[in-house]
């Protein structure tokens, strides 16, 4: 299942990170069972771009193990919610900078769960290898 059309907004370069994140949960049914075992949650990724506008996305690690538009899936709510510039989002998925360095310098806030958060880093790494950024 591709998401091109309906996650990746050319405003937020980044958000080819999305379709990358959800090949990556679709290609192998044990890992994406695999993700949902460890994840346990619904990630919600609120990004701002250089022009000030903010975009959603989310990553459903509770249920289906698949990546949409918007805060949560219909009728959820994100365990926890991360909110950082495209920018940075697009270097912590390509692996040039770390979450926890964005977090000590206020460049990402976390809302819910914060160990919760600490969970996604497996799963952004195996973006890393499939997202162009």
């Amino acid at each position: 299942m591709s998401l091109k059309n309906g996650m990746f907004h050319k405003s937020f370069p980044s958000s080819v990170a999305f379709d990358a994140i959800n090949s990556s949960l679709q290609a192998d049914d044990a890992e994406r069972k695999d993700a949902v075992k460890k994840g346990n949650a619904v990630f919600a990724f609120k990004l701002k771009n250089k022009e000030g506008q903010e975009e959603g996305w989310h990553i459903d690690l509770k249920e289906k193990g698949a990546v949409g538009k918007g805060e949560a899936p219909e009728g959820k709510k994100a365990d926890v919610t991360l909110s950082l510039s495209d920018e940075d989002f697009g270097k912590m998925v390509a692996g040039k900078t770390q979450a926890q360095r964005l977090f000590m310098s206020g460049k990402l806030k976390i809302k819910g769960d914060v160990m919760k958060a600490t969970k996604m880093e497996p799963v952004l790494k195996k973006a890393q290898t499939k997202a162009k950024l």
